[in-house]
């Protein structure tokens, strides 16, 4: 493959060019080798690789566990059991956040419900707004 341009592995990749260069700042992509003109240019690993960066970030993993993951891609006959354990704190993450959105859906639900539309001095909504302790649920 000929060597891409940032431009061309952005392009190629569905990554903005500041965010390819925050993942180098990182360390999630190896600095990328320069031209004669100080241009940056990438081959088809970097294109692998930012892809796999890409993924994870769309199925909400943090940095830190994306690196974590490509130590464990660059390594292919290594047990994938460490893999599968960030994959499941994920996966814990998720379903706390889910836990978390249920109780607030809940709680924004009870509170419009409840308004009557009088005025704003017994808005049911205002009410629960200043006063936490008005709420059903303590984590949301």
């Amino acid at each position: 493959m000929k060597p891409l341009a940032i431009g061309a592995l952005a392009d190629r990749t569905g990554v903005k060019v500041p965010t390819i260069r925050y993942y180098e700042s990182v360390g999630l992509l190896p600095p990328a080798p320069r031209t004669d003109s100080n241009r940056r240019t990438y081959n088809d690993e970097a294109v692998r690789r930012l892809r796999f960066i890409r993924h994870a970030r769309d199925l909400g993993f943090e940095i830190e566990a994306i690196r974590q993951l490509l130590a464990l891609a660059d390594d292919p006959d290594r047990s994938c059991e460490q893999a599968d354990s960030i994959a499941r704190e994920h996966l814990q993450s998720i379903d706390d956040k889910i836990a978390r959105l249920v109780a607030l859906r809940a709680e924004v639900q009870r509170m419009t419900e409840e308004c009557t539309h009088d005025r704003i001095a017994e808005c049911r909504v205002i009410e629960v707004l200043a006063d936490h302790g008005e709420c059903l649920h303590e984590a949301h």
